[in-house]
């Protein structure tokens, strides 16, 4: 039965007017993926201006990224219940608010909680746009080729943070990272009050308190031991503690969520194969790139002696390679369904990791942009097949939610590839031992090479026609 009645529906949009909701959902998301990434070139000058390890300096992306991934659905419930504009429009205002607590943080825990509160607003952004250009696109075709270019904007955005970052770095300093949020966040606004129509789920939700406590209490503490772990010992009485909590956290979840009429996470879904896959698949693709930037990132600055922005410029084949295929991508899962698109991005990002897995202080710089454009190459491939199939079969009043999930299991990935890419690097850097930091990224290497083969598992497991139609 439904809990309130349905909403009349606006009147349909023009294909100029779908198309510039499109443009302001992207531009909003932009922000979101640059501020995953763009703090990673940043790293070693905001450690040198606050005086943190590099632990600390974990937490500083990860922060952002694990409150982000813990109140993603929860965000996209809001929406579809009060509305998706007003929910987008809230984000933007928490997060532009947050960007400048961050640019005037005076210590590193100041920024790591004005990071966390960042995530909080960011959530309010990604799953929402999602859902208003499903929403707006009602045609599978034309929703395939927009997803694609919403792929593109974001990927474009998650590669291009570091180039962005290093410039302003350059330029004005590491807190130049959070001030250019400032300018972007009003001209969103603006431009979403103007263009975007309201919009709803068809159906009135309610919150489930218990199991957004438990999965932002697994999130947290999965992520925490990963970065800790090397600082406390596997095996030390502190890190029993932490398994046994996320394990049980993680049962209490599964229990709280099977139980309820109306969960956080609805499990169920994961008994789709092709919702199942793709959301291991996303996880995994966003671990292979954010392992790939911290990694070049800390061996360029520390190892190479580059300077944030030569770091920053090293990334744009990446960006290029990410900006290229995703709307390339989008067209080729419209027309001939998302087992190609995957089948490619997955053999890219492995030879990118495979590339690098012998990477020592005299590699050559051709060949490191090689794997980074190669790894793009793959990024680019992957989203939009790995959104649409997640996406796809479900009902329309359920997209919020369903892209929710999807942008949960990216911002995983981010979290734990920064928090083991930090770990492997953790103890090399205090040495100060250059070729001690190359090699120990070779480990690194190979996971995201791994993540690249297991793309190949989730092509085969996806469906291999075309889009077909969502549904109701």
């Amino acid at each position: 039965m439904l809990t309130t009645s349905l909403p009349t529906p606006p009147a349909p949009l023009s294909v100029r007017g779908r198309w510039t909701v499109l443009a302001v959902c992207a531009l909003s998301m932009f922000l979101v993926g640059v501020d995953t990434t763009i703090v990673n070139v940043g790293l070693p000058e905001i450690g040198r201006g606050l005086g943190a390890g590099t632990r600390g300096l974990e937490w500083v992306v990860d922060a952002y990224t694990v409150v982000m991934a813990s109140l993603l659905i929860v965000s996209g419930a809001l929406a579809d219940r009060f509305g998706r504009r007003r929910v987008f429009r809230c984000g933007l205002v928490v997060f532009g608010l947050a960007s400048l607590a961050c640019a005037l943080a005076p210590s590193l825990g100041v920024l790591v909680a004005a990071r966390a509160v960042q995530g909080v607003g960011a959530s309010m952004l990604s799953p929402v746009a999602l859902a208003i250009v499903v929403n707006a696109m009602p045609d599978p075709r034309e929703r395939a080729r927009a997803i694609g270019v919403w792929a593109s904007v974001f990927g474009l955005s998650m590669a291009a943070g570091p180039v962005t970052g290093g410039a302003l770095i350059a330029a004005f300093g590491w807190r130049s990272v959070f001030w250019i949020n400032a300018p972007v966040v009003v001209a969103a606004l603006v431009l979403v009050a103007v263009f975007v129509p309201e919009s709803r789920g068809g159906r009135a939700r309610r919150l489930d308190l218990p199991g957004q406590v438990l999965l932002t209490a697994v999130l947290c503490l999965s992520v925490g031991l990963l970065i800790e772990g090397p600082r406390v010992g596997w095996t030390s009485p502190a890190a029993l503690v932490g398994y046994a909590l996320t394990a049980a956290g993680t049962a209490g979840f599964v229990l709280v969520e099977l139980r309820r009429d109306e969960p956080l996470m609805d499990l169920g879904l994961f008994r789709r194969p092709s919702f199942a896959t793709a959301v291991l698949g996303a996880t995994a693709v966003f671990v292979a790139l954010n392992t790939t930037l911290l990694l070049n990132t800390l061996y360029l600055q520390h190892t190479r002696g580059w300077t944030p922005l030569a770091t920053g410029a090293a990334t744009l084949p990446m960006a290029l390679g990410a900006t290229l295929c995703a709307p390339w991508s989008g067209s080729l899962v419209g027309r001939l369904g998302p087992r190609r698109p995957l089948v490619l991005a997955g053999g890219f990002i492995a030879a990118g990791g495979l590339c690098l897995v012998g990477l020592d202080r005299d590699t050559s710089v051709p060949l490191i942009l090689f794997a980074l454009l190669a790894i793009g190459i793959g990024f680019g491939f992957a989203n939009a097949p790995l959104t649409n199939t997640a996406v796809s079969g479900l009902p329309p009043s359920r997209s919020g939610v369903a892209g929710a999930i999807t942008s949960t299991a990216r911002q995983v990935g981010a979290a734990v590839g920064i928090a083991v890419a930090g770990g492997l690097l953790a103890d090399t850097l205090p040495a100060g031992l250059p070729a001690g930091l190359a090699a120990a990224t070779r480990p690194g290497w190979l996971l995201v090479a791994a993540c690249g083969l297991f793309l190949l598992v989730v092509a085969r497991a996806a469906g291999p026609g075309p889009v077909a139609k969502t549904g109701g």
